[in-house]
């Protein structure tokens, strides 16, 4: 059988395409860092229930963010395929807990289940259509009263920001040899 294989897209807002899952989010931040996409994607949402517009000044930066965060969302749904292969390494006390507390004590543990809970609950595309949408409603100059579930993906991408910070501070590492990491063709 063959996998459908999913491009990250980083090429638009990094200047190169990633394979790699882990090699795409280490791109994702040293774009920007965690409080910059959850004190935007907060932000978007925010706008999309007003008539002000998001980033009416340089609505341009609406697209750069939501090119990253649409990445970001398919790189997570690879990740949720990982959780099977690798595990985070141990907490070193050393977290940055307070940017963390969206997380149950569960996913703490094993930020891999953030990944399987978002992607049981709603697909890939419900999340790109969250995203589209919510840009949308932000960049229009009309008070918006979306039909669609609005809390559901926002909080999701909230854990899965979380859950992939928590990760790149502890390392992860193999459970058992796999070859190499397949998640997308360029």
């Amino acid at each position: 059988m063959k996998k459908n294989k999913i491009s990250f897209e980083t090429s638009f807002w990094r200047g190169y395409m990633s394979g790699n899952p882990f090699k795409a989010i280490e791109a994702f931040f040293s774009f920007a860092d965690l409080d910059y996409y959850k004190q935007n994607l907060t932000e978007v949402l925010v706008y999309s229930y007003k008539r002000e517009v998001y980033e009416a000044n340089n609505p341009s930066n609406a697209f750069v963010f939501y090119t990253a965060i649409n990445s970001f969302l398919k790189v997570c749904y690879c990740l949720q395929q990982k959780g099977k292969k690798w595990k985070v390494k141990a907490s070193l006390n050393s977290e940055t807990v307070f940017h963390l507390s969206s997380l149950t004590k569960e996913e703490y543990d094993n930020p891999f289940m953030v990944f399987q809970k978002a992607f049981d609950e709603k697909t890939l595309e419900e999340f790109e259509s969250f995203l589209c949408l919510i840009l949308e409603l932000s960049l229009s100059p009309y008070a918006g009263d979306p039909f669609f579930d609005l809390a559901t993906p926002y909080i999701h991408l909230i854990k899965m920001l979380d859950a992939v910070e928590l990760m790149r501070e502890r390392g992860i590492e193999k459970i058992k040899k796999t070859d190499k990491i397949d998640c997308v063709t360029e």
